[in-house]
């Protein structure tokens, strides 16, 4: 069954046969090239490419090995976080689409009102862990730079308070959940907050906007680092983010 054309479709990275070992799982190949580039610093998976089978999800590509941002997120972190976790999403989020017609990513996540709470929970858990890989990248850190930097100036103040902002909120999530930096509704960044594993292209979330970053407050995220110190994983996090992956998705909004 086709999908319907969407941009997420259209901008979609091209699947490729095959598989490769990366810290000992496997995961599918994006190519030699491709793979050596993101290990080299470049901006790895933008998490608008969705890599989809012919009727189901599958689990994208992780763009550095498991040990690549230590000491800030440990090995032993990033494989469950990443072949458990993720992986796990992609499993159920399958599972509660059979019998259900084929949809592109957005669109599901746009219209989540209209499905089962275990399309909901497992949509968002893919979209988010997606979208969360592809910020982070060793040796990052800094801070925006150009267009981005400006709109954050604009919006904040500056990017020092911003930063302050982001890190407030995700230390005061109440349980588990997600801290975003959104382009909203009026054009305009925005800091905000989702529970579980809502996002703000969820049409039933209160925080609606084009999501630039987001900050994964789980406990499975850092608790075999950071124990219950939320607030050391989100200054460990600011070291590792990939400030070139941001800005590109600014840039293309």
């Amino acid at each position: 069954m086709k999908k319907k054309s969407s941009p997420l479709d259209r901008r979609k990275f091209l699947k490729q046969g095959g598989a490769m070992a990366i810290g000992g799982a496997a995961m599918l190949a994006l190519g030699k090239s491709a793979f050596a580039e993101n290990v080299a610093g470049h901006a790895p998976l933008n998490p608008e490419y969705f890599v989809e089978g012919d009727d189901k999800f599958i689990l994208p590509v992780l763009p550095y090995t498991y040990d690549a941002l230590e000491p800030f997120i440990d090995k032993m972190t990033m494989e469950i976080h990443y072949s458990k976790h993720h992986q796990a999403y992609v499993n159920n989020l399958n599972k509660a689409l059979v019998g259900t017609p084929v949809v592109a990513l957005d669109d599901l996540l746009k219209k989540i009102s209209s499905y089962p709470l275990a399309v909901r929970n497992n949509v968002g858990g893919h979209f988010n862990h997606s979208l969360y890989w592809s910020i982070m990248k060793p040796n990052g850190g800094g801070q925006a730079s150009g267009p981005l930097l400006a709109a954050i100036q604009s919006a904040f103040g500056s990017f020092d308070v911003f930063k302050e902002k982001f890190t407030t909120a995700a230390t005061s999530v109440f349980g588990s959940g997600w801290v975003w930096l959104v382009i909203n509704q009026s054009g305009v960044l925005e800091i905000g907050s989702t529970p579980n594993q809502d996002n703000p292209l969820m049409d039933i979330s209160p925080l609606k906007g084009f999501p630039l970053m987001g900050l994964d407050v789980w406990e499975h995220a850092y608790y075999l680092k950071h124990q219950n110190k939320r607030i050391d994983y989100v200054k460990d996090w600011w070291n590792i983010l990939n400030w070139e992956a941001i800005q590109k998705r600014f840039s293309e909004k």
